[in-house]
């Protein structure tokens, strides 16, 4: 009698997972993993992943998978992320994101989290940076999220690659943020580019507050001349442009993040978690940055 009823409740279970596969045939749905690791987690002491949230859905989470190591002693600082070609999905920037937050940092990218193969995502506004740094503030201060107490809601850094630079631009005025990266990207001029993109006029460098930091793609890099024309223009904040020869794409898809994770990585190690011995690639005379055989560097106002 026992087998025979726990024949009928496989024969049941297996019907009802036929029927969900045939829904997800029907609707053209699939299963979606909510977290997963990219490449073998990063190289840092923590090791990330990657992960969606159900209270915020429209971003995707880069983060130290073991969070216990992270509370009274040392939280997470907060970095919030715009995508290449304003794209609502950071599908193109895993491998550099995953990087940066295996280093003890929480990494929040504009963008649904890709599934694996996925590619494209629709169209991205800034204000979903400072949707980012909102959700994590409150996440710092929510008893009942895992990340509460565990967050450095002193310490927050915009950042974005093309237009997402851009929308970095865009958002660093804000009083919270702490410091600027700006990759692959600089303000075209007055107001101009491709519609969608933020129309900021040169003028708005004024507005900046914080170090800044940019990283571009040499003179074959299409934003070459924007940003070192922004470079040219900052005077009153410290801000440091590092050029590698690999034009528009960056270094984004290569194993952990290629040379940008490393630079973008010691950047927001000296100004979020107040690393000098990170600091030294930049500050010096010369800079440990200037000594690199891929890499030419300026600066102003970096002591």
């Amino acid at each position: 009698m026992k087998k025979i009823l726990i024949s009928l409740a496989v024969l049941v279970l297996t019907g009802i997972g036929f029927q969900k596969s045939l829904l997800a045939q029907e609707t053209g749905t699939t299963e979606k993993t909510t977290s997963r690791v990219v490449e073998d987690g990063g190289t840092g002491a923590y090791s990330a992943i990657m992960s969606t949230d159900a209270s915020l859905t429209t971003h995707t989470i880069f983060r130290p998978k073991d969070l216990s190591a992270f509370g009274k002693k040392e939280k997470l600082p907060i970095i919030a992320w715009g995508n290449g070609a304003c794209a609502n999905s950071p599908w193109e920037h895993i491998n550099f994101l995953s990087e940066v937050a295996s280093h003890g940092f929480l990494v929040i990218a504009i963008g649904p989290m890709p599934q694996e193969g996925q590619r494209g995502g629709g169209r991205s506004t800034s204000s979903q940076l400072i949707d980012a740094i909102d959700w994590a503030i409150a996440q710092n201060n929510n008893k009942d999220s895992e990340l509460y107490g565990k967050i450095d809601i002193s310490k927050i850094a915009v950042s974005g690659m093309s237009c997402g630079g851009l929308q970095t631009l865009e958002t660093a005025p804000d009083p919270r943020i702490t410091t600027a990266i700006i990759c692959n990207s600089g303000i075209i001029g007055d107001g101009g580019g491709m519609p969608g993109m933020p129309g900021l006029k040169k003028d708005h460098l004024e507005k900046l507050h914080t170090p800044t930091l940019y990283l571009l793609g040499g003179e074959t890099d299409i934003a070459y001349k924007n940003g070192m024309d922004d470079f040219s223009r900052i005077n009153h904040v410290p801000v440091f442009v590092a050029n590698m020869d690999v034009g528009h794409g960056g270094t984004y898809s290569q194993p952990h993040g290629g040379e940008f994770a490393k630079v973008a990585t010691a950047w927001y190690k000296w100004q979020l978690k107040g690393d000098k011995e990170a600091g030294k690639m930049f500050t010096g005379d010369p800079c440990e940055l200037s000594k690199s055989t891929v890499w030419k560097v300026e600066k102003k106002n970096l002591k």
